[in-house]
């Protein structure tokens, strides 16, 4: 029995395409984010951390995006469908699905979190003074590395149709981090990471996974 512990506006969107991907039988449990856009409490009663996603099967609780893609296409890619098997696609699979959350998600979470404080209600000395302090950081510190990081995978992008060879769970992790990048003003124009992102929600199993998921599949609520 496969149980994903769904978290809105969170990593475990892409757990649930990959679920739709290999058409596996699964139940779906969702978690809403409290105010404070922090996870429930609810999750550390299937982990410690509390963390989203979370793959339960057979009662075994699987953490990290990462992992639980390797795991899920080791265990159910019988074809190979997902993963290439040699050279540099291999080489190559294996960097994207770690580079997505060791490189880029860290620059990428910060920056969507300062966006979210200057939303909400607090009070306006505090919420002038996030803004400011908020607009120096991105300026000095996020834009710059952010903006290394958008030409490092147009780069890869403008002579890869996907990330590693074919389709594979590099694009499905990859895939998150690019949607919030996209929702990042002052940015330079992304027109390869664009073009891969059209491709891939246009997959039958990420329309599905978007029906099935609360948030439909969003980055971050507006």
């Amino acid at each position: 029995m496969i149980k994903l512990h769904h978290l809105e506006y969170s990593r475990s969107f892409r757990i649930l395409w990959a679920l739709e991907e290999l058409g596996l039988n699964y139940e779906l449990v969702n978690y809403q984010r409290r105010k404070d856009l922090s996870a429930p409490n609810a999750l550390k009663a299937v982990h410690p951390l509390g963390k989203a996603p979370l793959l339960e099967v057979d009662g075994e609780v699987i953490a990290e995006s990462a992992v639980i893609l390797e795991y899920l296409q080791s265990h159910f890619d019988k074809d190979n469908q997902f993963k290439p098997t040699e050279g540099q696609a291999l080489n190559q699979y294996h960097f994207w699905l770690h580079f997505a959350e060791g490189s880029l998600m860290p620059y990428l979470v910060f920056t969507l979190v300062m966006q979210q404080l200057g939303k909400k209600p607090i009070p306006p000395i505090v919420r002038t003074l996030t803004g400011a302090i908020g607009k120096q950081v991105f300026t000095q510190f996020m834009q710059p590395r952010l903006t290394e990081q958008v030409a490092f995978i147009e780069q890869h992008l403008a002579n890869n149709t996907f990330f590693a060879g074919d389709f594979s769970f590099a694009d499905v992790q990859m895939t998150f981090p690019l949607l919030g990048l996209l929702e990042i003003p002052n940015l330079p124009a992304m027109p390869n990471i664009e073009r891969f992102v059209q491709q891939v929600v246009a997959r039958d199993a990420y329309k599905t996974a978007q029906q099935k998921s609360p948030d439909g599949g969003k980055v971050a609520a507006k």
